[in-house]
């Protein structure tokens, strides 16, 4: 029997020849089917009521198709920005400048509005280790404004639907957006301030709604659609358009 661990109400399960494969049970769900994201790797979907060995014996039946498309997952996830001394990348609060100096390291700088990267005359900005603290200086900054802004707009949004939540956290989310917990204390990636202010408040209501409704059901997004106003269909579609760590 493959090894599992249980993440929420997703089952983990390490296939051989394909890894940790995600099993999630579906009440929407009208038949078996496999999904496959860049950064979340191999999601199972199995109808309720359809058993799970049945389910990982399709993924068998499919593992060299799975196989195949697994190297296209890992090509999109190397589709990440190479940053240059000509990259614009500027947020609500700071903007990306990058040069050259004659320190033998490469150095950070977040002040006044401006994330300063200084890296070795004699090194391309190409290089992995310049690319690393990059993109590390522009996740702590993020981080940094995250927690100036989404825990007053969470509160704000959740004053104007009358929804108590507990605690909010700012973490740099591998796959998800943000996540509400059983006891309703919310979780919001520093990403989202790369999003559209639109997008942003989705997500936050999106997760809001979580308090109510545990699923992703009509009732979820009944609740949803009156909180965007009509939009919720169209602003999901939208957050394809964006990914947590292609950028």
């Amino acid at each position: 029997m493959p090894e599992s661990k249980s993440v929420k109400n997703d089952q983990v399960v390490d296939i051989p020849g394909l890894g940790e494969v995600t099993i999630r049970q579906s009440a929407k769900a009208k038949r078996i089917s496999i999904r496959l994201k860049p950064f979340a790797g191999v999601t199972l979907i199995v109808p309720q009521g359809e058993s799970i060995k049945e389910g990982i014996r399709f993924l068998h039946e499919k593992q060299a198709w799975i196989q195949s498309n697994l190297q296209k997952l890992e090509e999109k996830e190397q589709k990440l920005t190479i940053f240059d001394e000509q990259t614009e990348f500027k947020t609500r609060s700071f903007a990306l400048r990058i040069s050259k100096h004659a320190h033998p390291k490469v150095r950070l700088q977040l002040k006044e509005g401006i994330l300063q990267v200084n890296y070795p005359a004699n090194m391309p900005v190409s290089a992995p280790e310049v690319q690393e603290v990059i993109r590390y200086g522009i996740e702590e900054s993020l981080r940094l404004e995250a927690k100036s802004f989404l825990p007053g707009r969470l509160a704000w949004l959740a004053k104007q639907h009358n929804i108590r939540y507990q605690n909010v956290t700012i973490k740099n989310l591998k796959s998800r957006w943000g996540s509400c917990s059983s006891t309703n204390n919310i979780n919001l990636n520093l990403h989202l301030m790369r999003l559209p202010g639109e997008l942003v408040d989705y997500v936050l209501l999106h997760e809001l709604c979580h308090v109510h409704e545990k699923n992703h059901g009509p009732h979820f997004w009944a609740r949803l659609d009156i909180m965007c106003n009509g939009l919720a269909r169209q602003l999901d579609k939208a957050m394809k358009d964006y990914q947590t760590k292609i950028y």
